[in-house]
């Protein structure tokens, strides 16, 4: 398995800029790329990459994109002066060429193919370039947008031509319709293309009727052409993340890629002048972990936009940190989408059901965006900025101040040891070898805390055996001496029930379980203090559904992996919207999980609780504690195994679930129906 995160950033890049006066262009300066390169530095990041040089992209990788006529123009800006790039300039809509625009602009596709490179040959495994000028607007024939050749558009036709990939997924989070990398690719199925962007129902640049939902591709293409359109400004983390589970994530595992690339733009984040929305930074790794999960890790994140320096250069660190390996950071702000945000959701889903197998059994029908049109029709002729209805002002100065205390708020110092485990027999031969052994808690020690604390949940003496090792490895987590940790249990129930009142005991306010299989000891979850999810394959006899205990009666689908569904549309919303201090994963008797259903989980829930998961297995299975362990260790992406839709009946007990908690989890919200 490929390791090392490569950055690529040529200073170079920094020599095109705007030469006049351009109240349109202004923004789109070289401090970009020279301060979020430093920002990089100062959180010691650049260190820990590896250095990859950029280069020229050559006429032929530029042509299998573009027209030769649009590529002539180009070339030939390299020795006008002033008053002459400023007439070709004035061909396009929101472009300006300076005399090394040519050059840089090949340093942009060079560099973007420089790391898919990198990444498909196995010299690392993810990856991000720092490029100008950007790419996602320019078109077959046209510069637009700030962008003169599409660098996503020409990695993913160099991709498919030189490694024979047939399924390559584009993620577009910047705030402006990548419309030049829809035009490329809509008739195309070998390409998904995702992208959300601010549209206030056509209202908002590129103003394009082709930007809305139902511009679902062309020919062969249609479905695999994806527009979420945002229509009102003050999106947050909430209202990105539930586009991801609701809508991205599963066409993404459906789909399959062996690549992914990311239009990585950051004017959807905090405090920019264009995007106007409220996502903070740490949001960006939240969505670069789950695009790591696909894709077996080969991802490439590609810069696009991103106007406030400071929001910027935050949200870069944020994604680069997260293709490192680190601990995500706790998602901050209220974990609920908006009307609007769940609109254009559920307008999406009602415009791919007939694509999609995961959306054939939902219950998908178009909405009318009544929170958003009267308010438009309000707004018509005024200026968009006196209309924002963020909290925090889109004030260059204030933003600058407030990132600068979040940043302090939700960073914390990582963890020496990523994963831990206590030295059973044989462990050393069939675990990673990341995997750090730890000392045992010896046993009259284990006697005294357990007639202390827990004397009611531990009756006999032989499992005293087993809280040695638990003991030892949570108080390394709790203490954040650990990112994570697994152990094997004789019984998990007792060991799962244990490790949740010595959570709790030890101050953790809010603290998840998974229980996979027959969950006989369930502790009292009434304080909120604890959220229990138990996977099994029928209820468990006389506990019913609570807001705090979830039975979720799910048995996986013998010819593959149909846990998707339930993980992206159930569990991830549910834990997101709870928002732990720590999560327990524990395995029991009769799981009704494969171990690529249970690799899923343990694998997507580190995004939550910094990353800090307590894993434990019954009955020492030596293949499941090694995959798990891999899962938590970052080693490998797990492997899912092969995708099996899931059935109309199971469909169907994910929707009532969805329906009975999404007014307590508000992260279930996908319909209009509330």
């Amino acid at each position: 398995m490929a390791s090392g995160t490569a950055l690529i950033y040529d200073e170079e890049m920094t020599t095109h800029k705007l030469l006049w006066s351009d109240p349109i262009c202004d923004i789109e300066v070289p401090e970009r790329l020279s301060s979020s390169y430093e920002q990089l530095r100062s959180y010691h990041l650049v260190e820990r990459c590896v250095h990859v040089p950029a280069r020229e992209g050559s006429e032929e990788e530029i042509l299998l994109v573009h027209s030769l006529e649009h590529l002539e123009v180009a070339k030939s800006t390299q020795t006008m002066n002033e008053e002459e790039l400023k007439r070709v300039s004035e061909n396009y809509d929101a472009f300006f060429f300076h005399p090394s625009t040519y050059r840089c602009a090949r340093l942009a596709v060079g560099a973007t193919l420089q790391l898919v490179d990198a990444v498909m040959s196995g010299k690392v495994r993810n990856g991000m370039a720092l490029v100008r000028p950007p790419g996602h607007h320019s078109q077959r024939n046209a510069a637009n947008g700030f962008c003169l050749f599409n660098n996503v558009a020409i990695a993913a036709e160099y991709a498919k031509l030189k490694y024979g990939l047939q399924r390559i997924l584009i993620v577009d989070w910047d705030v402006h319709h990548g419309q030049g990398t829809q035009y490329i690719f809509e008739e195309d199925p070998s390409v998904l293309y995702f992208s959300w962007h601010r549209y206030e129902h056509q209202e908002f640049w590129p103003s394009l009727k082709e930007s809305d939902y139902d511009a679902v591709g062309l020919g062969k293409g249609k479905g695999f052409n994806i527009n979420l359109p945002w229509n009102k400004v003050g999106m947050g983390n909430s209202d990105y993340l539930t586009a991801f589970f609701h809508v991205l994530l599963p066409m993404a595992f459906e789909f399959d890629p062996e690549l992914v690339i990311v239009s990585s733009g950051y004017d959807s984040g905090i405090g920019d002048p264009e995007g106007q929305m409220n996502a903070t930074p740490e949001v960006f790794a939240h969505l670069t972990h789950f695009l790591m999960q696909l894709a077996n890790g080969k991802l490439c994140v590609i810069l696009e936009g991103g106007y406030h320096l400071k929001s910027l250069g935050e949200s870069v660190c944020m994604t680069v940190k997260t293709l490192l390996g680190d601990p995500v950071p706790q998602i901050t702000g209220e974990m609920a989408p908006c009307l609007s945000a769940i609109e254009s959701i559920q307008n999406v889903r009602a415009a791919h059901k007939p694509y999609w197998k995961w959306l054939a059994y939902e219950d998908t029908q178009f909405l009318q965006n009544l929170s958003t049109k009267p308010h438009l029709l309000k707004k018509a002729n005024s200026n968009p900025s006196t209309e924002h209805e963020s909290k925090i002002t889109n004030n260059t100065v204030k933003v600058d101040r407030f990132l600068e205390l979040h940043m302090k708020n939700i960073l914390f110092p990582v963890p020496p040891v990523k994963t831990a485990t206590t030295g059973c027999e044989g462990s050393e031969h069939f675990l990673p070898e990341h995997v750090q052994l730890v000392k045992e808690m010896d046993k009259t020690e284990i006697k005294a805390l357990v007639s202390g604390f827990y004397a009611d949940l531990v009756k006999e003496d032989k499992t005293l055996v087993s809280l040695c090792s638990l003991f030892v490895i949570l108080d390394t987590i709790l203490k954040k001496e650990v990112c994570n940790g697994i152990t094997a249990s004789p019984t998990a129930a007792l060991s799962a029930a244990v490790a949740l009142r010595h959570s709790v005991r030890f101050g953790f306010q809010r603290v998840l379980c998974v229980f996979v299989g027959d969950m006989q000891m369930i502790p009292n979850t009434e304080d909120g203090k604890m959220l229990i999810i138990n996977i099994c394959e029928k209820q468990q006899f006389g506990k019913t559904s609570c807001k705090h205990y979830i039975s979720l009666n799910w048995k996986e689908d013998a010819e593959g992996n149909d846990f998707f569904s339930a993980v992206l549309g159930f569990i991830l919303p549910v834990a997101y919207s709870y928002q732990p201090n720590l999560t327990v994963i524990a395995v029991g008797p009769n799981r009704s999980l494969e171990i690529s259903g249970i690799s899923l989980l343990v694998a997507l829930l580190q995004g939550l609780a910094e990353s800090r998961i307590f894993a434990v297995i019954e009955d020492r299975e030596i293949s499941l504690m090694q995959n798990v362990a891999k899962a938590l260790v970052g080693a490998s992406t797990p492997s899912f195994g092969i995708y099996v839709p899931p059935t109309q009946e199971k469909v169907n007990q994910i929707k009532a679930l969805r329906d009975q908690f999404q007014q307590e989890w508000k992260m279930l919200q996908c319909s209009g129906k509330l």
